[in-house]
């Protein structure tokens, strides 16, 4: 059974005439480009220690395979605005799992995508828990109502926005939670 013990996240953009290699180029801004990527779904696992990316790239060797929870978005229109967002919850009982999110949108900033990322985590998280909550309400209510409750102990997003190039060129954005042993 592999169930991580470690979680850093990562951020990048790129840009290039190819789709494909834009995506190179935003792996390669987030220092991840050498690993073979698997995507998860999106628990965060019960006792697993959040760590900088300066010591996650220690521990990432060549051609590893690497799971990973990504949000990733592309664009080759010129000024188009395109963010890649992950929300994380974090229950209060550290022998409960939490959530990670993946938010992908075109034309919201890096705050509104991070924030829609995080309060989906949150909410996620939330329903598992049993926290009692009115979905109409807007995310500051709601993270207040999380985080009195007791049940939920810390959210948070890594999201990174872009305009597409003025000339074209294929823009990618991702966000990434990289899951190690």
């Amino acid at each position: 059974m592999y169930v991580p013990k470690k979680i850093f996240f990562t951020k990048g953009v790129g840009k290039h005439k190819d789709y494909l290699a834009s995506f190179e180029m935003a792996l390669r801004s987030a220092g991840i480009e050498k690993c073979n990527l698997v995507t998860v779904s999106s628990i965060f696992p019960v006792g697993c220690k959040r760590i900088s990316k300066e010591e996650g790239f220690k521990e990432l060797a060549p051609g590893q395979i690497t799971f990973s929870v990504m949000a990733r978005n592309s664009t080759n229109e010129p000024n188009r605005l395109i963010a890649a967002s992950i929300g994380v919850a974090l229950p209060a009982d550290t022998e409960m799992y939490g959530y990670l999110s993946e938010h992908h949108p075109f034309g919201e900033t890096e705050k509104v995508a991070g924030e829609y990322a995080e309060d989906l985590a949150a909410t996620m998280l939330a329903t598992t828990l049993g926290v009692e909550f009115d979905p109409n309400q807007d995310w500051n209510e709601r993270e207040d109502i999380y985080k009195m409750s007791g049940k939920i102990v810390k959210s948070f997003n890594v999201t990174q926005s872009a305009e597409g190039d003025k000339l074209g060129l294929w823009t990618t954005v991702i966000s990434v939670a990289i899951l190690l042993p």
